[in-house]
């Protein structure tokens, strides 16, 4: 089975252009309302953005331990591509915490954090975190991520057997990692809200069909135009 990276590589490659994520957000807040649109080109420069920090300021690679304390959302795709890239291992509910790596939205969890903290913000125009300085030994992903690389090489790939992603102490290896859906079709559009461990498999799972994913957040259900507008294959939501 190919390794999330080479998922990314052979999207970008087929067509650098096409739309990989389209997002929605419907979660009351501040970003409610937003709909974001990443090609594979844009989503590979931010996951080499994301993968160069880790590297090169967390020293990340196989054997370290990547918590994603976020919410099923765009932003949490791209970290958990570049964590792959450096052939970690992504940690999802309670253990997160305890990762060698954090990143996280939420400010006290990433101050209460012993080891390399990111602070995400997950407004998509956001330049700093709002609540960055109570934080101070996070990295404030909005105002630093930037400046970072737009290509990344990795200095060590993780072995087959390794484990890619760990969600309530559930593991599955990188040979596990991208599963193939035939009953999705050739290049399937698919529509998920899934719980992250979840939704990151079906991304994986369409990327590799030469797909893509209209990716949901909030309450709302009457989505049915949306979803029609969006040329929707496949819909994961029920």
């Amino acid at each position: 089975m190919p390794l999330p990276a080479d998922v990314l590589h052979d999207i970008t490659s087929a067509d650098p252009g096409r739309p990989r994520i389209t997002w929605y957000d419907d979660e009351p807040g501040p970003t409610q309302g937003e709909r974001i649109e990443l090609s594979g080109k844009v989503l590979t420069n931010w996951v080499s953005k994301a993968a160069n920090l880790l590297q090169d300021d967390a020293a990340a690679g196989p054997g370290t331990t990547v918590g994603l304390d976020l919410p099923t959302h765009w932003r949490a795709v791209y970290w958990a591509l570049a964590a792959w890239s450096v052939g970690a291992e992504v940690v999802i509910g309670s253990a997160a915490a305890n990762a060698d790596v954090l990143v996280t939205s939420d400010p006290g969890r990433a101050a209460a954090h012993g080891g390399d903290t990111v602070l995400v913000t997950l407004a998509a125009l956001a330049r700093s975190h709002p609540e960055a300085s109570s934080a101070a030994g996070a990295v404030d992903e909005a105002r630093e991520l930037s400046t970072h690389g737009d290509r990344f090489s990795p200095l060590a790939d993780p072995e087959s057997g390794d484990v890619a992603l760990s969600v309530d102490g559930h593991d599955t290896a990188y040979a596990d990692l991208v599963m193939p859906r035939g009953d999705w079709g050739g290049a399937p559009r698919i529509a998920t809200a899934s719980p992250l461990g979840v939704a990151l498999s079906e991304c994986l799972s369409a990327w590799a069909a030469d797909g893509s994913v209209v990716l949901l957040r909030g309450p709302r259900s009457d989505v049915t135009d949306r979803l029609a507008a969006e040329g929707v294959t496949v819909d994961l939501r029920s």
